[in-house]
């Protein structure tokens, strides 16, 4: 079982940024890989951002809505995931999920994911 905690979410301006981080504990893996998806308010999940775990040399993937603009990050050692995000829209406002998983997945489901934390951005 892995323990997955998102935090670092808030609100922030248009044009502004936040960084979220996700930890976990348990039985994590650094080769597991690590992810962001996002649910806003009456919409279905989306996914945001991906990145792989040791096996995969730290490849990543974005979502079309994000690319450019979100970058994911990761410290193996400490089974750690990042999410920096710039340029922020109020199209962004959502609850952000962390997500892990034993293969690498472009999707909105994982094996074991966080409770959230919401972003909102607004003027």
């Amino acid at each position: 079982q892995v323990h997955v905690v998102e935090s670092g979410g808030g609100m922030v301006q248009p044009g502004g940024s936040l960084r979220l981080s996700c930890t976990t504990s348990g039985d994590m893996s650094s080769a597991y890989t690590m992810a962001w998806f996002r649910q806003a308010p009456g919409k279905e999940r989306t996914f945001v951002a991906v990145i792989s775990g040791t096996g995969g040399h730290g490849t990543r993937a974005y979502g079309d809505s994000v690319k450019g603009r979100f970058s994911i990050s990761r410290d193996y050692d400490k089974n750690t995931c990042y999410l920096q995000m710039n340029a922020l829209k109020v199209e962004d406002t959502a609850v952000y999920y962390c997500g892990v998983s034993v293969d690498f997945r472009r999707t909105t489901q994982y094996e074991y994911e966080g409770q959230g934390t919401q972003v909102t951005v607004s003027s």
